[in-house]
């Protein structure tokens, strides 16, 4: 008998008309890795698709990347969508998020204040994002064990 335990869910993608696709590649290989199920939006990724999939998918987190600069435009009113979709996730959104970002504490604030839990700059390491969802979602030493185990007898 084989017995897998469920995985946690996070959808990722680029908002906006962003096409940088690199990044995204590297978050869903370090999160699967790490034992989460990835649902890998790609680029150039609409509100709405972000809600649609975590609603779908049942996503425990949404995870946003923008590489362009105008993430803050693309991403007002993005937790109003999330919450008519009846999304109830955790939210990051992590990159080079302003155009001459020079103070990312200011670039932090406004993605806090649009309703994000973390905010990350672009030279966030994916172990790190990884730690934090880790922490938001109050998995325990004994829960990621398990997640990663496959019982057979």
């Amino acid at each position: 008998m084989v017995v897998h335990t469920m995985s946690r869910t996070v959808v990722l993608g680029v908002i906006g008309s962003d096409a940088h696709v690199v990044g995204i590649t590297i978050l869903e290989q370090a999160f699967a890795a790490a034992g989460f199920e990835v649902i890998n939006l790609g680029v150039q990724t609409s509100q709405e698709e972000f809600a649609d999939a975590a609603s779908e998918h049942d996503a425990e987190a949404v995870l946003v990347s923008s590489l362009y600069g105008h993430a803050e435009q693309d991403c007002r009113g993005f937790q109003e969508t999330l919450e008519a979709h009846e999304v109830d996730a955790v939210t990051y959104i992590g990159g080079n998020l302003a155009v001459g970002q020079d103070d990312f504490e200011r670039t932090r604030e406004t993605f806090q204040a649009l309703g994000f839990d973390r905010v990350f700059d672009a030279e966030t390491q994916p172990e790190e994002a990884i730690a934090a969802l880790k922490r938001d979602l109050q998995l325990t030493a004994t829960e990621q064990e398990r997640d990663r185990a496959t019982v057979t007898s």
